[in-house]
């Protein structure tokens, strides 16, 4: 049975060498998702999540960072969701 976990965050774009949108997990949300990480990671610290910002859903994976986790928000997404840097989103995640 998958872990479902709520929280709320801002989005941030990282300007790095491939530039990317996230939102951040939360500290008590990102050690639900390590204690569960040993059965769902693929590599990496990588966690394969379904994510539901609004009416959007999607697969994607979140990325290990500074002992929380990173979810991409793709453009795709933003797009739909009518989101931008800065904007407060509220994030639904399925891990595993």
């Amino acid at each position: 049975m998958p872990l479902t976990l709520n929280f709320s965050g801002p989005v941030w774009y990282w300007r790095g060498p491939a530039p990317f949108y996230f939102v951040t997990v939360p500290a008590e949300q990102a050690q639900q998702i390590k204690a569960a990480a040993r059965l769902v990671t693929y590599g990496w610290g990588m966690i394969p999540v379904r994510a539901r910002v609004g009416n959007t859903e999607w697969k994607t994976s979140l990325f290990p960072r500074e002992e929380l986790y990173i979810l991409p928000i793709k453009l795709m997404i933003r797009k739909a969701e009518k989101i931008e840097e800065g904007d407060e989103v509220a994030v639904q995640l399925e891990v595993g």
